[in-house]
């Protein structure tokens, strides 16, 4: 009986970046570290992987989809009309391109995956359900597994928020659900064996017919080794808060700004914002015209390790975003025992329990603004809330949401789907039966 192996999708993956590559990255090396696996990513990550390590064409193949790619980039960047806005156009230029690169990897891995070679092919990213599977077809032809996901998207825009949609540029929200309507939609959940659904808002917009298929399975994260220090108690003083995030309008920095108003004039308060972006010379003349540089600090963009050094100085993370898709901050936050006070909408909301941290009700920015501005005032002077809160929080990150224990999960999936041992196989195995495929080109 050949070893198992699995063909991992992971056209978005990258130890480097943030966001939506780091995910593929992370949840695709975990997955790595508990079975013989090989990744499949685009050319524009292949320096990213060499550089942590990993062997082209015995760990991963890069894949050159930059002919059709690249133009798509470029235009959906026209189109958003600026760096950080209008998401929905850049996602559904990508669904557009996207489907070259899995003609691609099917040229390239179609016929070892017809022969047996691969027990499983799992696409991790995009993340986006409104891409179409061309392999999913193709594995379902050929009698091999094919797992999709986690997916996350389709959370609307809550009611009220107009002017911030808007600002961002989200013209194409209005008619996102005519992505049923693409080719292949169906078709590609109808072949897929399993789909990891990342939030209950997705659950909800994918189609009912394959809904014994689905599983939730939140997509974000937390690494150890990147968030394993501790926040550290405090009594007295201010308390302290932070924001983590692009600085753009549903994020809402211009919210927590004006809700912690008082309490920071006060003194009961200081803020720290890390994260940068449009809204940044916004927030920067409202800490100036209300003299807080003393009790707020801008510190703009933090590379990733450095973040856990901020948000340990702080004992809650303030996030008042309104549309947030998974919120991979506020498990970065709960690792380091730093409790999160959201609005309970989309990821953050399904994310942080009573146990955990504090929910502010879905409402009008006026409505979360008071909501916000009485619970940070209530936190303030009542600190043992928080102290509660922080050792539950960190728990249940260590429980949960670390990159192994869901690479567990997905190897007990694995052998659902086979009914074959996955976990196990020694690198010595991937370097044995593995053939060197290198492909080269320019990035992006």
């Amino acid at each position: 009986m050949k070893p198992f192996r699995a063909l991992l999708i992971a056209e978005s993956a990258n130890p480097e970046w943030s966001s939506v590559p780091l995910i593929g990255w992370s949840l695709s090396t975990a997955i790595a570290s508990e079975v013989n696996a090989h990744i499949v990513t685009q050319i524009r990550n292949r320096d990213a992987f060499v550089r942590a390590g990993l062997r082209e064409g015995i760990d991963f193949t890069s894949i050159d989809s930059e002919a059709i790619e690249r133009p798509f980039w470029k235009l959906a960047g026209w189109l958003r009309g600026g760096n950080g806005l209008g998401w929905t156009t850049q996602t559904a230029l990508s669904s557009l391109s996207y489907p070259y690169f899995e003609w691609l990897v099917w040229k390239q891995f179609g016929a070892r995956i017809s022969a047996g070679e691969f027990g499983v092919v799992h696409r991790i990213t995009p993340l986006t359900p409104t891409s179409p599977s061309s392999l999913a077809k193709r594995c379902a032809k050929v009698g091999v597994p094919f797992v999709l996901g986690p997916l996350n998207g389709g959370v609307p825009w809550p009611k009220g928020f107009d002017r911030e949609r808007r600002r961002e540029k989200e013209w194409l929200s209005y008619v996102r659900s005519a992505y049923r309507m693409l080719p292949g939609i169906r078709q590609t959940y109808r072949c897929a064996s399993k789909v990891l659904v990342g939030s209950h808002f997705t659950l909800g917009d994918l189609p009912a017919a394959f809904k014994d298929k689905y599983e939730y399975m939140p997509e974000n994260g937390i690494d150890p080794g990147r968030f394993w220090r501790e926040v550290q108690r405090r009594d007295d003083g201010p308390l302290r808060a932070a924001f983590v995030g692009r600085l753009v309008p549903y994020k809402g920095p211009d919210m927590l700004l004006e809700s912690s108003l008082e309490l920071l004039r006060a003194g009961a308060l200081t803020l720290d914002i890390v994260g940068d972006g449009p809204m940044m010379p916004e927030l920067q003349a409202f800490v100036q015209s209300h003299r807080l540089e003393q009790v707020v600090k801008l510190h703009g963009w933090v590379p990733n390790e450095r973040v856990q050094d901020i948000l340990c100085q702080c004992e809650i993370l303030a996030f008042p975003s309104i549309r947030e898709f998974g919120g991979g901050v506020v498990l970065e936050a709960m690792a380091l025992g730093v409790v999160p006070v959201v609005v309970d909408y989309a990821g953050p909301g399904e994310l942080v329990t009573s146990e955990t941290g504090f929910k502010i009700p879905i409402g009008t920015r006026s409505e979360i603004v008071q909501a916000f501005e009485r619970m940070l005032a209530q936190l303030a002077s009542n600190r043992s809330e928080v102290h509660e809160r922080s050792v539950t929080a960190r728990a249940c990150v260590q429980q949960s949401f670390v990159w192994p224990a869901k690479a567990r999960r997905m190897v007990e999936i694995y052998e659902a789907l086979t009914g074959k041992p996955c976990a196990g196989l020694s690198q010595q195995l991937a370097e044995v039966d593995a053939q060197p495929m290198v492909s080269h080109s320019t990035t992006r």
